[in-house]
């Protein structure tokens, strides 16, 4: 499916249709079904963004080891997207021991904390490493490049949702926790970043802000991601985590710019790769991947400045 951009961009590509990448399935007439500027079937996207905030929200509350078995989850199926993403070049990495090294580093940094996150880190990229030996000699460099990318892309990056979790304790639930405080202001900072980007981008689009990698990206939408998100970061900031006003703004500076580089950086793989969605995995949003972009873009620097600025 591919639907136009928000602006005239004649000289910039539009992403691959089903057709031109080998290997995939023909879409089907509802597949192909154009959704208008919004470039996604709305519906079933509120719906998909429903459900999984009701499964994030519910574990998260009630019960911090089942929610990192949430976040073990979507490490694993982010790095099956991944691998089924980089055949298209054939590339392939071996996804099982990045699955399981995956789990293995969030789970470390939940209960550890950012030290042994790092050596399970290295341990993990070290066994790919030697888990491809078994291959031979041909695409060894490619394909351990690629999987030591991988590992340091989702579960390294997803492991700090763990760290932030972390902050208030092991076993502490509730809004009064620092720690589920801290993983529901980055949730909800990131989201009001990608809600104020594309409402803004939808209504008052004009000017691309990079064409070839994403035409419906505008700067118009990056400054209303930033107007939105530096409004819920001062709130929650001061409402939640009884922080400085200032600590809202930054981390709504934060969140906007990573949130935006994380996006455009997953655009351009998925250009080179010659996919448009990692996978359908989610009904109105494509793959995992195409959601977790974001997240994994900001997390890290969330926690960083939350970490020293107000835990």
């Amino acid at each position: 499916m591919s639907t136009p951009p928000t602006s005239p961009s004649p000289t910039s590509p539009g992403p691959p249709s089903d057709e031109q990448v080998p290997g995939r399935p023909h879409p089907t007439p509802a597949q192909r079904k154009d959704h208008g500027r919004a470039g996604r079937n709305l519906p079933a996207a509120v719906g998909s963004a429903v459900l999984l905030l009701g499964l994030v929200g519910g574990t998260l509350y009630f019960v911090k080891p089942v929610f990192m078995l949430v976040v073990v989850a979507a490490v694993v199926v982010a790095v099956w997207e991944l691998h089924r993403g980089l055949l298209a070049k054939d590339i392939d990495i071996p996804e099982q021991p990045i699955m399981v090294g995956g789990g293995v580093m969030v789970v470390v940094a939940f209960v550890w904390g950012a030290e042994a996150l790092v050596t399970a880190t290295a341990v993990t990229a070290l066994v790919v490493m030697l888990w491809l030996l078994r291959r031979g000699i041909d695409g060894y460099v490619q394909n351990a490049t690629a999987a030591v990318f991988t590992v340091v892309y989702v579960p390294f990056l997803g492991s700090f949702v763990a760290l932030l979790l972390r902050e208030g304790g092991l076993t502490g639930n509730g809004l009064g926790d620092d720690g589920v405080a801290g993983v529901i202001v980055f949730i909800v900072v990131t989201i009001a970043s990608d809600i104020g980007g594309y409402v803004a981008g939808v209504l008052f689009g004009k000017h691309p802000m990079a064409p070839v990698i994403s035409p419906k990206k505008s700067w118009e939408g990056f400054a209303g991601s930033f107007v939105f998100t530096a409004a819920a970061g001062v709130a929650l900031v001061v409402l939640l985590l009884d922080g400085d006003w200032w600590v809202g703004i930054a981390l709504g500076l934060i969140a906007v710019v990573m949130a935006t580089l994380g996006d455009l950086c997953e655009s351009v793989m998925k250009r080179d790769l010659g996919i448009k969605d990692m996978s359908q995995v989610i009904p109105g949003h494509g793959g995992l991947m195409d959601r977790l972009d974001s997240i994994l873009a900001t997390v890290a620097p969330i926690w960083l400045l939350l970490h020293y600025a107000v835990f």
